[in-house]
């Protein structure tokens, strides 16, 4: 029984992140800590140092940064929904390779998907909310 699951841990794990508009198809594979989203490594495509440290997040929680190599899909919206939503996919593939890992990352809140969306423009307003200003004369 030891030496299946041993097989099992060796392949591939597919998860799906959602943020916003975005959707990340990740995939999360043993090896030595790459990660390529897009065709491009982490550093390429998020220049910014906030939206790497928020997908590494869940390899850090359960210490798995040199574990882990991570390739990812990503579409729609813009830089900000695309990094939550390849963090929640990371979360999510870690949970399938190991149930153990649920605790950890629970903790640290990386499994809840962030369910604000973009809220519509209304007719008469000059946004979501935002009314035209008032003249009294």
């Amino acid at each position: 029984m030891a030496e299946i699951l041993e097989k099992e841990k060796q392949s591939k794990v597919l998860a799906t992140g959602k943020r916003k508009t975005s959707v990340a198809r990740v995939q999360l594979i043993p090896g030595s800590g790459k990660m390529i989203i897009n065709g491009k490594s982490l550093e390429q495509y998020f220049p910014r140092q906030l939206y790497k440290q928020q997908i590494m997040a869940p390899l850090v929680a359960v210490s798995g940064t040199d574990k882990f190599d991570v390739k990812a899909k990503v579409e729609g919206g813009g830089p900000t929904g695309q990094a939550g939503a390849v963090a929640l996919g990371v979360a999510r593939a870690l949970v399938i390779y190991d149930e153990g890992y649920r605790v950890a990352l629970r903790e640290k809140d990386l499994l809840t998907r962030d369910p604000r969306m973009v809220e519509r423009k209304k007719y008469g307003l000059r946004k979501a909310r935002r009314a035209p200003q008032f003249s009294k004369r």
